[in-house]
């Protein structure tokens, strides 16, 4: 298994540094073809409301920008992609909203990987729908923190397992890069004792398959004694240099987590590095 397809999706010219570049160096190692699309609105909400006719210079100077902005990320990606020499295309988007996960959505479904940029919740101007990434595209998603950092290749990998389906599906999901790790860990926190397994057997089954593909896995087993798993995961993350989280995304309900918190939202909100969410 490989990734052949990736799509980079690159809300504007800023991301054609750190999200352009984490995808690029995939695109190299796995020899992949590159499909980079960024989205625009193709008209302004006010402008359809039916009360006035807007003036047209205002219409015109509207469109101009969005223009701009669509070529500005369009010759960052492109320059980019030929100066690495890797197979590349380029989709430009023009949707009712404008949300470039939204409208990413059909290059994603047949894309090996989807690469995007994590959202800075303290700029409202920077949202996008990442949640409908995860959950509507049914492919992986590697998110990129929004704070500044060197695209290098993934040394060591941290798998948040919890025995769910959507954690199953995470872990294969990511492993072409769980091969290319010097070192994989499967991290599970407070493991419940059930018919299948008992708590001091959680991940061997797992480690076990991950390592017929020789990749070299160890296990770490922690008690949250009441502490968010999220902290946990993240602490871990730092504890060990980790350079990417493998993780199921909502193994409960997406109310839930909006209701009470949960795993998924904390990371979405705060990753310190790179984050493979499948479902």
């Amino acid at each position: 298994m490989s990734y052949k397809t990736i799509l980079a999706v690159l809300r504007n010219k800023k991301d054609c540094e750190n999200v352009l570049d984490t995808a690029l160096l995939l695109t190299e190692a796995f020899d992949s073809h590159l499909i980079g699309l960024h989205a625009e609105p193709a008209m302004k909400v006010s402008y359809a409301a039916p009360i006035e006719i807007p003036d047209a210079a205002v219409f015109k100077s509207d469109q101009e920008d969005v223009d701009l902005r669509m070529m500005d990320v369009a010759e960052a990606f492109k320059h980019k992609s030929e100066h690495r020499g890797v197979s590349w295309e380029w989709r430009p988007i023009r949707s009712l909203s404008g949300d470039n996960a939204l409208s990413a959505l059909s290059s994603a479904r047949c894309a090996d990987l989807v690469v995007v940029r994590q959202n800075e919740e303290e700029k409202e101007d920077d949202f996008t729908d990442l949640e409908a990434l995860v959950l509507e595209s049914g492919r992986p998603v590697l998110f990129v923190p929004y704070v500044a950092r060197k695209a290098s290749p993934i040394k060591r990998a941290i798998i948040g397992w919890n025995a769910t389906r959507e954690s199953a599906r995470a872990v294969f999901d990511a492993l072409p890069l769980l091969k290319s790790a010097d070192e994989v860990e499967i991290l599970c926190v407070d493991p419940e004792d059930n018919a299948e397994q008992s708590k001091s057997m959680a991940g061997a089954e797992v480690a076990s398959a991950l390592t017929r593909h020789g990749i070299k896995v160890s296990i770490k087993t922690e008690i949250s004694d009441g502490l968010p798993a999220a902290a946990i995961i993240q602490n871990r993350l730092a504890d060990t240099g980790a350079d990417l989280l493998v993780m199921g995304a909502y193994s409960r309900s997406r109310l839930r987590e909006y209701l009470f918190g949960g795993v998924t939202r904390t990371m979405l909100q705060s990753m310190p590095n790179l984050t493979l969410m499948s479902r």
